[in-house]
């Protein structure tokens, strides 16, 4: 009777892991990642950067938004490996070297423009690099430049009352 015990699969190994270099709100890091590490799983578990936070995992809510060499970013879409030397600006890197909130922060405050705030970290991120981008010529304007950021609160008219003053300044 032969032998009914299926052959052994070979084992097949994992691609070893990259040293990667970016700068992340000022500061310079070299770290070890998997080749599938995400830049928003780098910036959280890797680096402890939490404010990003992690919403759709799919690039719908915008709730993990950066900017990444200037421009808006979902980070969860990005993978760490292909953008060594980059440049990285969390939530966590707006305030100013002496502590003070960035203007769009105190704006957000002024106007009530979050309620629960998880989407917040990625609302900011995405209206400092709109008003960079000069996209915030009016509030249809802005809406549709925001419109990748998702508010489950439905704080959207405060978050453009926000963004406007900020960008007429």
């Amino acid at each position: 009777m032969p032998d009914a015990t299926p052959p052994a699969e070979p084992a097949l190994a994992l691609p070893p892991p990259l040293t990667l270099a970016l700068t992340v709100n000022g500061a310079r890091h070299a770290v070890e990642i998997r080749p599938w590490t995400t830049l928003l799983d780098l910036l959280r578990d890797r680096l402890h950067l939490t404010g990003t936070k992690k919403g759709c995992d799919q690039g719908q809510c915008g709730a993990c938004t950066v900017i990444l060499d200037g421009k808006r970013v979902n980070a969860c879409l990005v993978l760490a490996a292909t953008r060594p030397g980059s440049e990285v600006r969390t939530v966590e890197g707006l305030e100013g070297p002496d502590g003070a909130l960035h203007p769009l922060q105190a704006a957000f405050i002024e106007h009530d423009a979050f309620q629960c705030g998880y989407c917040t970290p990625g609302q900011l991120c995405s209206g400092v690099a709109l008003i960079g981008e000069g996209h915030a010529g009016s509030a249809e304007e802005i809406r549709e430049w925001m419109s990748g950021n998702i508010c489950r609160c439905g704080a959207y008219p405060h978050i453009v009352e926000a963004i406007r003053e900020v960008a007429g300044r």
